[in-house]
């Protein structure tokens, strides 16, 4: 094996290619702490699309499999070590190759972080709309790869809808550019959105061009409105979306969630607030949106709705609702779940989580992106357990199979990973994981491009 980890260095000259097992073990795992990692057999460091290819041609010469990893935010498991594999990262790749702001797009690696995109994109009052809630540390490979969300995703749409081409670096390193500059196109398959959101398995995504959109001119103005109970926020939502309000944000966050921050933060909303859902309006009648969404609250039973009087109180809200993730993992392990439903479905779905939370008796903290039907259970249980206990699987199981059965999906942004691929065929049937393996047969013939992930 040393032979072969020789070659490989000789093979990727300005890459750096690690086997010290204190520095693997920091690469074994992406922020799924249900996932038991393999062992790597080394890391290697990409600066450039030649690495890349390098590294995936001597892979396949020596059926060595490949686990790609951008920034190691997933969710899901998706970038978690297997036994024997080279851990590739391409969190090195962090140049923003271009920002073209007539034509409002840019081109940038696949290390480059989802924050230093949008602020270079903000130099010409543009932004980069996508925004997951680790948009200060992900990368945009590892959004691509997940077709990641975010808070702005119910105006602006998900990764997907940013995405113009790719540059790809398939099995065995041969180099494929898909797509496009130009918003129209329709020139043969669309393979950009195939590799969008397929986690690695049917290549390595290593720089891409983004579309850009124009930036508002006003800090949007924020509406939080308090409710009695988990539900009732949940129809507030329903009620801002059919009354074609078009907020920029619709977030939602329940009791367990707020009482959680409010232990760590002191932020007074723990105490008489039982749902929070927070609205935003980025348009140039921001404080109407605000004022109408701030209506439909009152009028769905909000014991409070407050819209925000200045640019400092909308920031305030919104770390609020980033503080969501940080406060609910101080009180022990969380396995974060990503289902989503349609939006009209969303109470029913509420309700379907607090049943499961009584009924195998897990403590389940929730928050959504409300305006897309997108919600984050997540299941909390102690640390230290050998591994997560059956009640919280048992309690996942069935939230998974009420969000199919309200016409649902079993992710909306993090992915499927090693984490719900028990569930997929239930959600896609037969024929189509059929089509799924062939694809990935023809793309990757040897089974070594993030094995054990989605399929």
């Amino acid at each position: 094996m040393s032979d072969k980890l020789d070659a490989l260095r000789a093979e990727v000259p300005d890459a750096q290619v690690i086997t010290d097992p204190d520095v693997l073990d920091s690469y074994r795992r992406d922020q799924t702490p249900v996932v038991t990692p393999g062992d790597p057999l080394c890391v290697v460091i990409a600066r450039s699309t030649a690495d890349v290819a390098a590294t995936l041609a001597w892979a396949q010469r020596h059926a060595v499999p490949v686990v790609p990893r951008g920034g190691g935010t997933g969710l899901a498991g998706g970038a978690t070590a297997t036994d024997g594999c080279v851990v590739l990262s391409t969190a090195r790749m962090t140049e923003i190759l271009e920002v073209d702001a007539a034509n409002e797009i840019a081109v940038a690696e696949a290390g480059v972080v989802n924050a230093d995109l949008d602020r270079a994109a903000a130099a010409h009052g543009l932004m980069y709309s996508p925004d997951p809630s680790s948009y200060e540390i992900s990368t945009i490979g590892g959004n691509l790869a997940t077709n990641a969300g975010g808070l702005r995703c119910v105006k602006y749409g998900v990764t997907r809808d940013s995405v113009l081409g790719l540059e790809v670096v398939l099995a065995g390193g041969r180099l494929l550019r898909t797509g496009r500059r130009t918003v129209k196109g329709v020139t043969g398959y669309d393979l950009t959105s195939l590799f969008v959101g397929s986690e690695g398995t049917l290549g390595v995504i290593t720089s891409a061009t983004l579309r850009l959109r124009p930036r508002p001119d006003i800090y949007p103005t924020t509406v939080a409105a308090g409710f009695p109970g988990f539900a009732a926020a949940a129809r507030a939502a329903t009620a801002i979306i059919a009354a074609r309000v078009r907020p920029s944000l619709l977030e939602l966050m329940d009791s367990a969630t707020l009482r959680a921050i409010d232990e760590w933060k002191h932020t007074g909303f723990g105490a008489g607030v039982q749902a929070l859902l927070i609205g935003q309006d980025d348009s140039d009648s921001a404080r109407q949106g605000a004022g109408r969404m701030r209506e439909l609250c009152l009028a769905e039973g909000a014991t409070m709705a407050e819209v925000s009087g200045t640019e400092a109180e909308s920031r305030q809200l919104l770390d609020l609702r980033r503080l969501a993730y940080p406060a609910v993992e101080r009180l022990g392990i969380g396995l974060v779940e990503d289902v989503c439903v349609p939006r009209t479905r969303l109470p029913d779905m509420v309700a379907r989580i607090e049943r499961a939370a009584q009924r195998h008796g897990v403590f389940i903290a929730t928050v959504a992106h409300a305006g897309d039907g997108n919600l984050h259970p997540v299941f909390v249980f102690d640390r230290g357990l050998p591994e997560v206990p059956q009640p919280v699987w048992a309690a996942a199981d069935e939230v998974f199979r009420a969000a199919l059965e309200l016409g649902g999906t079993l992710t909306g942004e993090h992915g499927v990973g090693m984490v719900k691929r028990r569930w997929l065929a239930d959600e896609l049937g037969a024929e189509s994981m059929a089509v799924h393996q062939a694809i990935k047969s023809a793309l990757d013939p040897a089974g070594i491009l993030n094995p054990g992930k989605g399929l």
